[in-house]
């Protein structure tokens, strides 16, 4: 099984952008597809982007289309988040999750109980 850790939160203005990395342990990392949550102060953990074992498929949540991008390198273990145009109400901590499946669609991701967590990373929007 592998073992997740994220890196790349801070604190950052509206408008700004952060790249978060998930760096995962293991030899077998292209089997899994990769995911990415979200848990905002007082509210549950919601569903932010979900990439296939070959990044051949994508999916995002609608609250973050087309300003975030998920994408991976099976070569270096890690699977990023890239996030542009930032508000406010992207703050919260960011886990990277892990589905052991290379033919779960990402649409279907988060109905699935994930294989692995990380401890997560805290992202602070400023307006």
């Amino acid at each position: 099984q592998v073992q997740l850790v994220e890196s790349g939160g801070g604190l950052v203005q509206a408008g700004g952008s952060l790249r978060l990395s998930c760096a995962a342990s293991g030899r077998t990392f292209s089997s899994y597809a990769m995911g990415w949550f979200r848990q905002a102060p007082g509210k549950e953990r919601e569903f932010v982007a979900a990439i296939s074992w070959n990044s051949g498929r994508l999916f995002y949540a609608d609250s973050v289309k087309g300003r975030f991008a998920i994408s991976r390198d099976n070569a270096k273990n890690t699977v990023y988040l890239q996030m542009n145009s930032l508000k406010p109400e992207d703050t919260a901590v960011y886990y990277c999750a892990a589905l052991l499946s290379r033919t779960v669609a990402p649409r279907d991701f988060s109905d699935y109980d994930m294989d692995a967590w990380g401890k997560g990373t805290l992202v602070t929007v400023s307006s």
